[in-house]
């Protein structure tokens, strides 16, 4: 680290959204991972793509994060910079039934814009712990409906420092990909494409998925969210509940025993023992059913 490089960030985002050795358990909804060399939260899309510069001009890795639902950080930390998009890129704004949404808006600030507009077809996405960024670069989906079925364009920033704005068409999103994953774009803005619909219906349809979610899934623990992506026929947590692994732990990582598709953070885990516990259950699921479990969840430095 160096503090001249740290004055770059700085001068650029303004010392007061610049730290070094932030640790990213602050930062995930694990709660778990060391500190990150730089931290940096710009406001701005001229911001992200100057900060962006000057790591490749110093030669420093980089990620961008958004409020760390899908991610679990090294103990040891990440040796470079992190960049959040998320508190000061947050801006959701209602056009007829288009919502313009940046990157850091959370998937619950659009589901209330939309309920607020009368706009539905986003109710999927109202519990979805992440923001609009992720969701796009993944595709995000629950309970029936995925990104793709109501994204109009994506604004990005690609490698080179270009901005572009894809229609949807282009962004080729699949199940939990999409070309802004690989082609490693940055997501800055997204348009969202509604229909019209009645208030009520819209806020009751919001609530029966809220319900379902609080009655299905382990939310008063700390977890990355899904932890295994669907395998083709099947689904990853009845693999796991059959294998005999409900409630099954390592150290403080334990399959919740609401919802074995999850791995938690009972109060102390480390990253080491959640990667320790994701390779047994791909190990005892594999043996048991020929059926190899990849993660859905994102990994931050050294493992």
């Amino acid at each position: 680290m160096s503090k001249e490089i740290s004055s770059r960030f700085c001068g650029i985002v303004g010392a007061d959204n610049v730290w070094i050795d932030e640790p990213m358990k602050k930062h995930t909804t694990f709660r778990i991972g060391g500190p990150a060399d730089y931290y940096i939260c710009p406001h701005t899309p001229e911001e992200i793509r100057e900060v962006i510069s000057v790591c490749r001009e110093e030669q420093i890795p980089w990620f961008i994060i958004g409020n760390g639902s899908n991610l679990l950080v090294s103990d040891s930390g990440y040796r470079g910079a992190v960049i959040q998009i998320y508190k000061n890129f947050n801006a959701v704004e209602c056009r007829d039934n288009i919502i313009h949404a940046q990157a850091g808006a959370l998937l619950s600030q659009i589901a209330v814009q939309a309920l607020r507009c009368s706009l539905a077809g986003f109710e999927f996405a109202s519990g979805i712990p992440g923001t609009l960024g992720g969701a796009v670069t993944m595709n995000a989906g629950a309970y029936g409906g995925e990104m793709k079925d109501v994204i109009k364009s994506a604004t990005v920033l690609t490698e080179d420092g270009q901005i572009l704005t894809l229609p949807v068409e282009e962004l080729k999103l699949g199940y939990r990909t999409s070309i802004i994953k690989s082609e490693s774009y940055t997501v800055l803005e997204a348009e969202i494409e509604l229909e019209t619909g009645d208030q009520t219906q819209i806020r009751n349809h919001m609530e029966e998925l809220s319900e379902k979610r609080r009655s299905k899934q382990p939310l008063e623990y700390p977890s990355a969210g899904s932890t295994f992506k669907r395998p083709e026929g099947y689904f990853a947590g009845k693999l796991i509940m059959d294998a005999g692994l409900r409630g099954f732990q390592v150290g403080g990582a334990q399959v919740s025993e609401k919802h074995c598709g999850f791995v938690i953070n009972t109060g102390n885990a480390t990253a080491a023992d959640v990667i320790g516990l994701i390779h047994e259950v791909q190990k005892k699921v594999e043996e048991q059913f020929g059926v190899k479990l990849e993660p859905e969840v994102r990994f931050l430095g050294e493992f």
